[in-house]
């Protein structure tokens, strides 16, 4: 069989892998696979313009060991992207469109990636990051533009047929809670108890071929390629919704049957602050699969999910450097209301003192996990130090919980200082970089308040140099400079001293405290 990097010569008789986009290409070419808004794409078309881009590609002299970025909105065409990267070996670094280019830059320069694929309506923004980088092809899919191939015209072209061995290699940026992104290579190893370990994930989303799956987690994250994977390879139809909105989201249920949907618990918010005429006017019944994570969810929310969607939810807790760490099933949500469930298979949980010693069953201390998946380093960077890794492999989630005598989890708080706003983290220690940049800053603090709707929006403090005046809306416009619309604070005050203890280190805490005084911050 030809696989990665390889194209399948003609006349050869080599069948593709089960579950493939080549092997559902050949069993029901003509059956729709993909739904974009009106446009749709069956799985015979899906699978020629896979072989055509990754023709293109190839003959740009990508191949395997190459790090493709792919800077898109949730679409069809990203899963034509992604299956062309498997054709050819490459690996996939899903980058956030909302990115400046100077974090896009950080990350090329990073991750030594090779290509990047957008649709930028302005593509020619990202020139001047391309400064400098030794970059094998640059691809537009929406509009021309210089310096750059455009999408259509690579999959007009004839080109050769490819078999691939399943997903392409998945990096994901992350900014872990020490300032600038890091990449992360998903594990792709394949020792008996990785399989394992990834067949008990994948159960949790197993589906057969009539089932539907509706995606509006961004294809940046882990959870978005991870469900158009766990479609593609049951052979499911998959809805894609770029923007999210809540009566869209009713209405594609409702028009496409739709069986299987993961969301973080703002989507779901915004679902349920809709009036209650809103919501009756759409049958949701055909949902039998979902799933919330990315953020913690109240007992409040996960009742009314149950109530007006269906009994049917599943929670995950996990991270991008572990892998999912547990799962918590929709038997149990009654049985043990609060908890974040029971570890995957083959995974273990600690919970340890501030000296690193495992405390007893029902005390909360701080989570470390081992999985099979977790990473000993970021992408081209040494190996994780033992505040973070230690010699047995267990990694330092950063979160506060406890384990009960049936050894379900119940998380108690999270990393001290990450903010989690609509369930994407947001990592204070890059605003509060960007912050400092500014010639009037002396020092910096950004903390997570609560919102209503987000659970969490950003507030900064900045105490200025002496002599030196600015004013919030100043300090606004440069964070605009530097930062993604999503990391920029919603308010910014500019105080006369931070708070520190003797030592100088700053006290977040003390400025957390008049707004998490009387409020569950799991909420």
């Amino acid at each position: 069989m030809t696989t990665h990097g390889t194209a399948a010569a003609s006349g050869q008789a080599a069948q593709p892998v089960a579950g493939t986009l080549e092997d559902w290409a050949r069993r029901k070419p003509d059956e729709v696979a993909l739904v974009d808004g009106e446009r749709t794409m069956t799985w015979g078309r899906w699978n020629q313009d896979a072989d055509r881009l990754a023709s293109a590609l190839r003959a740009r002299g990508l191949g395997p060991g190459d790090i493709v970025v792919v800077r898109t909105h949730i679409r069809i065409e990203w899963s034509v992207v992604a299956s062309a990267l498997a054709k050819i070996g490459c690996s996939l670094l899903g980058m956030n469109w909302r990115l400046t280019p100077a974090e896009t830059r950080h990350v090329l320069n990073n991750s030594r990636a090779s290509a990047i694929i957008c649709d930028d309506q302005d593509p020619s923004a990202l020139l001047e990051v391309f400064e400098g980088q030794v970059l094998k092809a640059a691809v537009s899919l929406d509009v021309e533009a210089a310096g750059f191939d455009r999408y259509e015209a690579l999959i007009g072209t004839q080109g050769e047929h490819f078999l691939s061995a399943g997903d392409p290699p998945l990096v994901i940026y992350t900014s872990g809670t020490t300032g600038l992104p890091k990449g992360v290579v998903m594990a792709r190893n394949a020792s008996p108890i990785t399989v394992e370990y990834l067949l008990d994930v994948r159960g949790t989303r197993s589906a057969g071929e009539q089932d539907v799956f509706l995606v509006t987690m961004p294809m940046h994250h882990g959870s978005g390629p991870g469900q158009m994977w766990a479609a593609l390879r049951a052979g499911c139809k998959t809805i894609v919704l770029r923007r999210f909105d809540p009566v869209e989201v009713l209405e594609l249920i409702e028009r496409h049957r739709v069986t299987h949907w993961t969301g973080v618990p703002t989507m779901y918010r915004r679902l349920a602050a809709l009036p209650a005429e809103t919501f009756r006017r759409y049958d949701v019944s055909s949902l039998c699969n979902l799933t919330v994570g990315a953020a913690p969810v109240s007992d409040g929310l996960k009742q009314w999910i149950i109530e007006n969607l269906g009994d049917c939810l599943s929670e995950g807790y996990g991270s991008t450097e572990t892998g999912m760490i547990t799962r918590m099933p929709p038997e149990m949500q009654r049985v043990k209301p609060g908890s974040s469930g029971r570890p995957y298979r083959h995974v273990q949980i600690e919970i340890r003192d501030e000296d690193g010693r495992v405390l007893p069953v029902g005390e909360t201390g701080e989570i470390w996990a081992w999985t099979p998946v977790s990473i000993d380093r970021y992408l081209n960077a040494s190996p994780l130090d033992s505040e973070t890794r230690d010699a047995r492999g267990f990694f330092r989630t950063g979160d506060m919980g406890r384990l009960d005598a049936d050894g379900y989890l119940y998380i108690s708080d999270r990393a001290k200082d990450m903010i989690i706003a609509g369930g994407v983290n947001i990592y204070p220690a890059e605003i509060e970089h960007a912050l400092q940049a500014h010639p009037a800053v002396a020092d910096a603090a950004v903390i997570g308040i609560p919102d209503e709707e987000m659970g969490e929006r950003v507030l900064a403090f900045c105490e200025l140099k002496p002599g030196r005046q600015t004013t919030p809306d100043e300090l606004l416009t440069h964070c605009s400079q530097t930062l993604a619309s999503y990391k920029r604070p919603r308010e910014i005050r500019v105080v006369d001293e931070l708070p520190r203890n003797t030592v100088g280190k700053l006290l977040k805490r003390d400025l957390r405290a008049p707004f998490w005084k009387n409020k569950d911050r799991m909420v």
